[in-house]
């Protein structure tokens, strides 16, 4: 999963990133505000060296009640210091007086009416630390994160998606292919998910091949090299976007809304450089819209026939709220910023550090 593309074309930097609760902070933002009022009670805690299911673990144990009557909103990873909010039954809040854990500290408490579901999260805010970076590089930095900010970034799966060897997706083909069977349901379910993404991540690592060679090469050089009419070639010369858009990608509203096809490429070039929508990519399975015309012939490199439904995956995001603050006397360089739900901090550091 190393060989993806990187679309900005500064040369690797030479810095110290390391998951962990000190270097790496993130916030969940949640889908709405809670109301104060309901049957739910909704904590917000922080946690450190726990991934989000030990965290309800703990919280279950203490209460005493069942896994799935805690709600959540998203899966946080281990080596983070995490803020995030669960909901409970209210009949439970007597006991969280008594609570104490040293890797959870619950920060504040409010009411709801409905249960808290995965999904019901609006992004995150990251705070993340990278060491040893020189004055230099420093610079560097600063000037790519002013392109992240104009342009945003390719919304890759990120490595975690793909286990700790970085291989469930072979899994998930053999079991596609009838190689390899799993009889556990959710780890199936999890190896199946991982080469859709694995399929996902090569897709667009193609489209941002094809795009920086649109921008680097006139259209007469190599429209027949990239299969596509010469007419198309120039149209994508012209995108103010380093990604370029082709006719028949399925697009999308930002940061969310309905799926339509790209018709007047200039027209969604433009909108898509101005932040108003996106292209999307596949998860290939069942019910689920394909591109169309050229846009298609590259989807279908990258498409695999499953049982399970597929869906359409913003290609692109654009990252906000970017600030950074370089501390010279220690080398380090502190950075936050916010994600939409789905998409990857460790992928925003790729392409900051390649």
């Amino acid at each position: 999963m190393n060989n993806l593309q990187r679309y900005l074309n500064h040369a690797k930097i030479d810095v110290v990133f390391k998951q962990s609760k000190d270097d790496f902070v993130v916030t969940e933002e949640p889908l709405y505000e809670f109301s104060n009022e309901g049957e739910h009670l909704i904590i917000k805690f922080r946690k450190k060296d726990l991934t989000t299911w030990d965290a309800v673990s703990i919280f279950a144990n203490h209460f005493g009640c069942k896994h799935r009557d805690i709600g959540y909103a998203g899966l946080k990873d281990k080596n983070a210091m995490t803020i995030q909010s669960i909901s409970i039954n209210r009949k439970f809040e007597d006991k969280l007086s008594s609570f104490n854990h040293e890797k959870i500290k619950i920060l504040e408490t409010t009411y709801h009416k409905n249960k808290i579901k995965i999904g019901h999260l609006k992004g995150n805010k990251f705070f993340i630390r990278l060491k040893r970076v020189s004055s230099v590089d420093a610079k560097i930095i600063e000037q790519v994160l002013t392109q992240l900010a104009v342009f945003g970034m390719p919304n890759y799966f990120g490595f975690q998606r793909f286990g700790i060897e970085g291989d469930n997706y072979k899994k998930g083909e053999a079991i596609i292919n009838g190689t390899l069977k799993e009889k556990d349901r959710k780890l199936k379910q999890m190896y199946i998910n991982s080469y859709q993404s694995y399929l996902f991540n090569n897709w667009l690592s193609k489209r941002i091949e094809i795009s920086k060679l649109v921008e680097a090469f006139e259209p007469k050089e190599i429209y027949n090299k990239l299969n596509l009419p010469l007419e198309l070639v120039k149209n994508m010369k012209k995108q103010k976007h380093p990604f370029k858009i082709i006719s028949g990608d399925l697009m999308s509203h930002y940061p969310f809304g309905k799926i339509f096809y790209a018709e007047d490429l200039e027209s969604e070039a433009l909108k898509f450089y101005e932040k108003d929508r996106v292209p999307t990519g596949l998860l290939c399975g069942r019910r689920v819209k394909q591109a169309q015309n050229e846009a298609l012939e590259f989807e279908k490199q990258f498409t695999q026939t499953l049982k399970e439904d597929g869906a359409r995956r913003f290609a692109w995001i654009f990252p906000s709220d970017i600030q950074s603050n370089y501390k010279e006397e220690k080398n380090w360089m502190e950075l936050s910023f916010y994600l939409p739900k789905g998409s990857y901090a460790t992928e925003f550091i790729a392409e900051l550090i390649h």
